[in-house]
C-alpha cells in the first residue's frame, strides 16, 4: 500500500471514529459543559437547565431579536425540547420528527409517524411529544401509541421500532428517552386508566428490551405488602417524564405518578412506588433505593418531574442532592446516594398535610386530609395541577436559586365509588376541575431556595398562569414563556422583565440555548395546548393554535 493510500485510509478511519464518538457516553456526560450542543433532556444529566453562555446577558438582552421561525404544521400543544448536535437541530411533535439547520431554520429532513385514529381518545392531557434522545448516530423517540423507535440522525430513516405497551388499555408514551450507561430508557403514561406503570431499558442498536422495572410492587416483590390483593395491577404509578442520571454513582433517578384509582380507599396502604423517586441501575433495572413523597396519594400529586441533581451545602456539609419541587407543594432535598430526606418545606399554599416529618420522611396528616378520607367535600391546596405542573425548573449555581413557574390554585375534592372500564378514566372521585382565586394571581415565576422553599422574588402572571419550563444562564437571565404566547427574559437576581417577544401561540415548552461560530442562540417552541388548555378558563380559546419553532439572537 502506498503511503498516500495509507494516509487516506487512516483519515477515513479517524473520520468514522469521530462520527461514532460524536454522541458517545462521554459526550453525554459533558453536555452541561458543552454549550455548542444540547444532547440531553435537561441540558445535562443533572437536569439543571443551566447554560454557562453569557454573550446574551442582562445588559444586552433587550437587543435580542428573532432569527427564524419554522412552522411545525401541527395544531396540537408543543412541549418538545429541541436537541442540537453537529449543526443539526431535532424537534418532535406527536406525529413528526424534523431536522433543521439551526442557523437558518431550513428543514433538512422530516419523518412522519402513522398513528391509529382511536389513539387520540386515549391521551390523558394533550396530544403531544416532549423530545428525542441522541446516541451513536441514532435519534430515539417514543410515540403516542406506545412504541419506541430509532432513526438515523443524518437522514431520518427509521432503523427499528418496537411496541412497549397496548395503547388501547390507556397507556401512551410522550416523554423524551434517557440514554444512561449505553441503555435507552423510557417511561409510560396512563395512570388515569387503571394501568400499571413501568420503566424500560432498551438496546440502542437493536431495540431489544433488556429489562422492565414495574413501579407498582407485586405481592412477591419488595413493597408488595403495601397493596391489598391484586390492586397493584391497576395501581398507576406512571412514569411519563424523563429521569436524570448520575454517572459517578451509576444511578438513574425516575419519578413516578399517581395511584389508581385516585380514590385511596380502594387501595389502602402506602402503595409503593406511587408518587416516588426510584433510583435504579441503568444496565439491569435493579432498584437501589426509593423515596415516597405522597404515600397512598388521593390527589394526583405526580412526582414524575424528577428534579435536579445539585452539589450544595446542607446544614454546613457538602452533599450531593436531588432537589424536587413536588406537585404536592413541598420542596424536597434528598441525598441522591441513598435517598435520605434532608429538607422538605412548602413552596406554595398547602393544606393536605401539615408538614413533612424529617425523621420518618412521611407527611403529617392535616385535618383537611382526614375529612377527605372520611368522604367530606373539601377544598384542597394545591390542586390537581400541583404547586407546579410537569414543566421542569432550572438552577443557577451563582444565585443558588431554583426558577419555576408555580401555581396558586385549589380544587374541590370528594370521593366517589371507583368503577374500572378498559380505556376510560379510573378515578373514584367527584371530579369538578379546579378553583381560581378571585383576587390573587393564579401563578408566579418563582425564584426559590431549595433548602427553605421560600422565594427570593416572584413575578406574578396576569390572568393565566404559565405552564412553560425555565432556562437559566450565566448571563444572569431566566427565560420562560406565557400561556398567551409571550417569550421573555427575566433578571435572575430580582425578577425584573428585561425583554419580551410575542410568538404565534401559547408557550408550554422548554427553552434551550446554544452557540455556533461564537454566537449564542435561544430556541423555544410555541403552541398552546396540554393540560392547561383542558382545565384552564375560557380565555384559552382566544389563544391561536399552531406549532412553531422560534430561534433568537442578539441583533
Amino acid at each position: 500500500m502506498s503511503s498516500k493510500r495509507y494516509l487516506l485510509g487512516c483519515m477515513a478511519l479517524l473520520s468514522l471514529m469521530g462520527g461514532a464518538q460524536a454522541q458517545s457516553a462521554d459526550d453525554l456526560r459533558k453536555d452541561n459543559a458543552s454549550p455548542g450542543n444540547v444532547l440531553t433532556y435537561g441540558m445535562g444529566y443533572n437536569n439543571q437547565r443551566y447554560s454557562p453562555l453569557k454573550q446574551i446577558n442582562a445588559s444586552n438582552v433587550s437587543k435580542m431579536q428573532p432569527v427564524w421561525a419554522y412552522s411545525l404544521n401541527n395544531p396540537q400543544g408543543q412541549e418538545s425540547q429541541p436537541i442540537v448536535h453537529d449543526g443539526i437541530m431535532y424537534v418532535t411533535t406527536h406525529n413528526t420528527t424534523v431536522a433543521l439547520n439551526p442557523i437558518t431554520g431550513k428543514q433538512l429532513w422530516k419523518n412522519e409517524i402513522e398513528l391509529p385514529q382511536d389513539v387520540f381518545k386515549m391521551a390523558c392531557c394533550g396530544i403531544l411529544n416532549r423530545g428525542a434522545a441522541i446516541f451513536e448516530g441514532k435519534l430515539f423517540r417514543v410515540t403516542l401509541d406506545a412504541h419506541v423507535m430509532a432513526m438515523d440522525a443524518k437522514t431520518g430513516k427509521q432503523l427499528w421500532k418496537v411496541k412497549a405497551a397496548d395503547y388501547q388499555n390507556g397507556q401512551a408514551m410522550t416523554s423524551a428517552p434517557l440514554i444512561a450507561n449505553g441503555v435507552v430508557m423510557t417511561g409510560i403514561a396512563g395512570g388515569e386508566y387503571g394501568t400499571r406503570g413501568f420503566v424500560d431499558g432498551w438496546d440502542p442498536a437493536t431495540g431489544k428490551r433488556l429489562w422492565r422495572f414495574h413501579t407498582t410492587a407485586a405481592p412477591n416483590e419488595k413493597g408488595g405488602d403495601t397493596w391489598p390483593g391484586d390492586t397493584h395491577e391497576k395501581g398507576g404509578a406512571p412514569t411519563w417524564l424523563t429521569g436524570t442520571y448520575d454517572p459517578e454513582l451509576d444511578l438513574v433517578y425516575w419519578g413516578t405518578g399517581n395511584g389508581g384509582p385516585w380514590n385511596p380507599n380502594a387501595r389502602k396502604g402506602d402503595n409503593l412506588y406511587i408518587c416516588s423517586v426510584v433510583a435504579i441501575r441503568p444496565k439491569t433495572g435493579e432498584l437501589v433505593w426509593h423515596y415516597q413523597f405522597s404515600p397512598n396519594d388521593p390527589y394526583d400529586y405526580d412526582a414524575t418531574e424528577v428534579g435536579m441533581l445539585i452539589d450544595m451545602k446542607v446544614d454546613g456539609k457538602d452533599r450531593k442532592v436531588l432537589a424536587q419541587a413536588n406537585r404536592n407543594g413541598f420542596f424536597y432535598v434528598l441525598d441522591r446516594a441513598n435517598g435520605e430526606l434532608l429538607k422538605a418545606n412548602p413552596y406554595v399554599k398547602v393544606n393536605w398535610a401539615d408538614s413533612i416529618d424529617l425523621k420518618t420522611g412521611r407527611p403529617v396528616q392535616s385535618d383537611a386530609d382526614r375529612r377527605v378520607r372520611a368522604g367530606e367535600d373539601v377544598e384542597i391546596f394545591p390542586s390537581v395541577l400541583g404547586g407546579k405542573n410537569w414543566t421542569p425548573m432550572s438552577w443557577n449555581p451563582e444565585t443558588q436559586l431554583a426558577y419555576a413557574n408555580t401555581l396558586n390554585i385549589s380544587w374541590p375534592y370528594q370521593l366517589s365509588k371507583p368503577e374500572y372500564k378498559k380505556g376510560e378514566w379510573y378515578l373514584g372521585i367527584n371530579f369538578r376541575g379546579v378553583n381560581m382565586p378571585k383576587n390573587e394571581p393564579h401563578g408566579y415565576l418563582s425564584a426559590m431556595d431549595p433548602l427553605t422553599g421560600k422565594s427570593k422574588w416572584q413575578m406574578a402572571w396576569p390572568g393565566q398562569p404559565s405552564m412553560a419550563g425555565t432556562l437559566s444562564t450565566a448571563g444572569g437571565l431566566v427565560f420562560t414563556g406565557a400561556a398567551t404566547g409571550e417569550f421573555m427574559a427575566v433578571d435572575a437576581n430580582n425578577g425584573k422583565k428585561l425583554w419580551e417577544f410575542q410568538t404565534s401561540s401559547g408557550i408550554i415548552g422548554l427553552p434551550v440555548t446554544w452557540e455556533q461560530n461564537g454566537k449564542q442562540y435561544v430556541t423555544v417552541l410555541s403552541g398552546a395546548g396540554g393540560v392547561w388548555a383542558l382545565l384552564g378558563d375560557e380565555r384559552m380559546s382566544q389563544v391561536p393554535a399552531g406549532g412553531s419553532v422560534w430561534t433568537f439572537a442578539l441583533n
